[in-house]
């Protein structure tokens, strides 16, 4: 059976229960990845979204920090999450399909501002944290897997609007993308995203920063879809929801959408 998925990482699930709600509403995917809630998950606003048809909930969460859910109008079991790094944070959940798909949710670390770990604790976790997902799908190789979710890294050259001039920001440095590389590597992951969508600059997040980020256009694309190849196949309809980060009050990340034939 065909399903919608999006991945949104949506800066505070109770400040933009709203906009969640109008994402479900307007667009209605199957399955809705969020990150970055920011809410212990009894605080998530269930209510709302179940009268909207997503009966179903797994979700991890803290009060005021990171925070993942997966809100499901498809049956979908539990199966637990993994503390990469050892931080303590609400970071990773995965729930699996009736149809026997899991789909992990992750919100990997920012990394703080220097892309350097001997003056900046936060970039060493960052490396650390995609260390042990790399180590983590080198031990136990995911099958009829789906990855979604904020990976805080734009790995390619046209995933970012200025290669060049951001090679040593956080989020496009060399070495998150050599570790995150080395992550999709060890899992066999296709990314989904730019298999549907292979050539020109795409972009998922844009700097509240930025007076005008639409004109402007300095984005980043740092939300992904990534699925296992025994079922990268059937994935198709890849898409970035641009206008959603035009909404009044908005995350600064745009939801990013993928169905799946399966």
């Amino acid at each position: 059976m065909p399903f919608t998925l999006a991945t949104w990482n949506i800066n505070s699930v109770r400040l933009r229960e709203g906009l969640v709600a109008d994402l479900l509403e307007t667009e209605a995917p199957d399955i809705l990845c969020l990150q970055e809630c920011k809410s212990p998950v009894e605080k998530i606003p269930m209510e709302r979204f179940r009268a909207l048809g997503y009966t179903h909930m797994i979700a991890r969460g803290q009060k005021g920090y990171n925070g993942v859910a997966i809100l499901s109008k498809m049956p979908i079991e539990d199966v637990g999450d993994k503390d990469f790094a050892s931080l303590g944070h609400a970071r990773h959940i995965a729930g699996r399909l009736e149809n026997g798909a899991t789909i992990h949710n992750f919100y990997v670390p920012a990394g703080g501002d220097k892309p350097d770990r001997e003056v900046n604790e936060k970039f060493g976790q960052k490396l650390d944290y995609l260390t042990e997902m790399r180590d983590w799908f080198h031990a136990e190789r995911p099958e009829r897997a789906i990855l979604v979710g904020d990976l805080n890294i734009a790995p390619r050259e046209d995933d970012v609007w200025s290669h060049k001039q951001l090679l040593k920001v956080v989020s496009h440095t060399p070495i998150e993308v050599e570790h995150l590389g080395a992550a999709q590597e060890a899992g066999g992951w296709v990314d989904v995203t730019r298999k549907d969508i292979p050539e020109g600059q795409l972009y998922s997040w844009w700097s509240y920063r930025s007076p005008d980020w639409d004109a402007a256009d300095k984005g980043r694309r740092l939300d992904h879809v990534w699925a296992t190849p025994d079922i990268a196949g059937a994935a198709h309809g890849s898409r970035i929801l641009r206008e959603v980060r035009g909404w009044t009050q908005p995350s600064d990340h745009a939801p990013v959408f993928a169905t799946f034939d399966l």
